[in-house]
């Protein structure tokens, strides 16, 4: 079946930061700094203050795509939905909008990196991670239309 799209309600924080929360509890390497409430918090604030995009497979929550203009927040699938081209998906539908999108993602997240280096994001920057919460090296991705 292929993949549902709409704008994140209020509602779906839970579901949303339950996947945020499985991805960070099965990440070896990313710290622990939140409660589960903390998540739910978090996504309630991101859906009032950003796009949100949801994403479903067979009518269950399957990921979401966060973002402020042209800067992905957050870009997270249940591990159900990974390899199955939603999250290309997710950030084609953004760049249909956009001729420029920009991220950060920790350089120990290598599938990650990898995934966005396919679609066409380069690498900007890389810091040492002391400008971010999680204090983990991290770097500044960029897709741009037309570039090659």
């Amino acid at each position: 079946m292929s993949p549902a799209f709409r704008p994140a309600l209020a509602a779906d924080a839970p579901a949303l930061a339950a996947i945020l929360r499985g991805w960070i509890l099965q990440t070896p390497w990313m710290p622990k700094l939140h409660s589960p409430a903390e998540d739910a918090g978090f996504l309630a604030h991101l859906i009032a203050s950003h796009k949100v995009t949801l994403a479903s497979l067979s009518g269950q929550t399957a990921g979401f795509l966060a973002r402020e203009g042209a800067e992905v927040s957050c870009l997270y699938l249940a591990p159900h939905a990974r390899g199955q081209g939603l999250g290309t998906a997710m950030l084609e539908q953004a760049q249909r909008d956009l001729d420029r999108l920009e991220l950060w993602c920790f350089q120990a997240n290598t599938g990650a990196r990898r995934f966005y280096a396919r679609i066409g994001f380069t690498e900007a920057a890389l810091t040492d991670g002391a400008r971010n919460e999680e204090k983990l090296p991290d770097v500044r991705l960029v897709w741009q239309r037309g570039a090659a």
